[in-house]
């Protein structure tokens, strides 16, 4: 861990030093504050910072306060205190400001390591806490096995996406995507070969697509995409490539390559000549893609919206 001394006095900083590097730490000394702020500013990885109050330049309680400012961009800086005042209003006045600890001087060393040591377990607390909210918000967002957006994320920027299609007047085409006889891979291979078959296709999704369009797992063996500014002859070649390239990409096995299908099902809402919403554009894909599968599988139906449908 990278831990910032920031001491005007040369002898006191370079003991700080000393015993800090011989405890393991990696240290960067400042001899003043303007130096300490510059060096807090510049260097992401200073996580522990121990401030004399009184030094030349800014002094420790004002980059105290600086540092709490900071931490709005979600970086946490523990800061320590030097001070060679021992009341308790001034030790007070040093936590206001924002200070986690402070050690009067002149330090007994032990003490500086165990309140070092303290800050540091309250840091990797911190970054257990962050890669846990992370992991949590990952799960809440995307299909665990897939990694693709979940239903409810996909419905959501689906919804987004629709929204501006009608404010801007644009073209959003709508595919429904489902591997042809999965139950069979379930029933022949076991539910771990399922799992693979509905990575492989996640994959071939992911690759073809462009960088804009929005894809997820709507459900068991079925995904679904939603293309901006897409109209109807682009959004049937789009899907008919999809189709094609799943057909010639196997899935490799040990034995032998699996051959992988899917059946297509799109539709495409124009705000111009079309009024309808998401729900009605899933439906109509969603005939599409019963189509699809009824007329052979292993091919593209597009259908047109219906307004009288609605």
């Amino acid at each position: 861990m990278k831990i910032l001394v920031a001491e005007d006095e040369r002898i006191s900083r370079e003991m700080l030093t000393s015993l800090l590097t011989k405890w393991g730490y990696d240290v960067v000394p400042a001899s003043d504050g303007d130096e300490a702020w510059r060096l807090l500013r510049g260097e992401d990885d200073l996580r522990i910072a121990i401030l004399d109050w009184m030094m030349p330049g800014m002094d420790g309680i004002t980059i105290c306060k600086l540092i709490r400012d900071k931490q709005k961009e979600g970086r946490y800086i523990y800061t320590i205190i030097l001070t060679a005042r021992d009341n308790k209003e001034d030790a007070l006045a040093g936590l206001e400001a924002g200070a986690d600890d402070y050690i009067t001087k002149p330090f007994n060393s032990e003490e500086l390591r165990f309140r070092v040591r303290i800050g540091k377990r309250i840091l990797d607390l911190e970054r257990y806490l962050q890669d846990a909210y992370q992991e949590m918000k990952r799960l809440a967002t995307f299909d665990s096995l897939t990694e693709l957006w979940n239903r409810r994320v996909v419905l959501e920027q689906l919804e987004k996406e629709w929204d501006r299609s009608v404010r801007e007047g644009k073209s959003l085409s709508v595919v429904l995507v489902d591997i042809d006889h999965f139950k069979q891979f379930n029933d022949r291979y076991g539910h771990a070969q399922g799992d693979r078959v509905l990575i492989h296709l996640s994959q071939v999704l992911r690759d073809m697509v462009r960088p804009y369009d929005g894809i997820g797992r709507y459900g068991g063996e079925e995904f679904l995409l939603f293309l901006p500014e897409c109209d109807e002859p682009h959004g049937r070649l789009i899907a008919e490539r999809l189709r094609q390239e799943l057909e010639s990409r196997p899935l490799k096995e040990d034995k032998q390559p699996l051959k992988i299908t899917a059946s297509f099902g799109g539709t495409t809402f124009q705000p111009a000549i079309c009024h309808c919403n998401v729900a009605h554009l899933l439906k109509i894909a969603d005939d599409a893609l019963y189509e699809a599968k009824k007329t052979g599988r292993n091919r593209v139906v597009w259908l047109a919206i219906n307004d009288g449908a609605l």
